[in-house]
């Protein structure tokens, strides 16, 4: 019996998880709304651990903010590119904004599931959190790497191009978590 991914199927996987991948670290300009979701996932999390120690609650409160703040993000732009185009946006423009602005909700894909595994007692509670915030931290570094590349930047530069992205990442949840308290 071949393997999923031999043969006939092998370009349905590979799409598959070239889709996958996109909608985690994002597409051309919808970086910026993978890179906006990695954060709040990290931050809400971060906050949300103060009081609240049950993972699928986690989870709950992380998916709820990003969608949240996706819609705002939506509207925002939505009336900010109605204003500089001089017309009414109809649903093409409202889809083609959701769609390059979906990376704040598809960032909390792998953080959340991280949560459930500790929901379900597959993983501990605190390694779940942990795991969620690492793989975001992964992701802003993914991010960094993503940019040093298309830049063209050697291995010096590469790594502060990370280590920038990184602490703007953690400086922001670190004010989270300080205005939270």
């Amino acid at each position: 019996m071949p393997s999923p991914k031999s043969g006939a199927d092998a370009p349905a996987a590979r799409r598959a998880g070239g889709a996958a991948l996109r909608v985690a670290l994002g597409h051309g300009a919808g970086v910026a709304g993978a890179v906006y979701g990695t954060v709040l996932v990290m931050a809400t999390i971060t906050a949300a651990y103060a009081t609240e120690r049950d993972p699928a609650r986690l989870a709950e409160i992380v998916i709820a903010t990003n969608v949240v703040l996706w819609v705002a993000h939506l509207h925002a732009h939505g009336i900010g590119e109605s204003i500089e185009l001089g017309r009414r946006m109809g649903s093409v423009d409202i889809r083609r904004i959701a769609v390059r602005e979906f990376g704040i909700v598809g960032a909390a894909a792998l953080p959340c599931f991280a949560l459930m595994l500790g929901a379900s007692g597959a993983l501990s509670e605190s390694a779940s959190v942990w795991i969620a915030l690492v793989i975001g931290l992964l992701t802003l570094g993914a991010e960094g790497v993503r940019y040093a590349r298309m830049q063209r930047l050697g291995a010096a530069a590469t790594a502060g191009a990370v280590a920038i992205n990184l602490a703007f990442g953690i400086a922001v949840v670190a004010l989270k978590v300080a205005i939270y308290h």
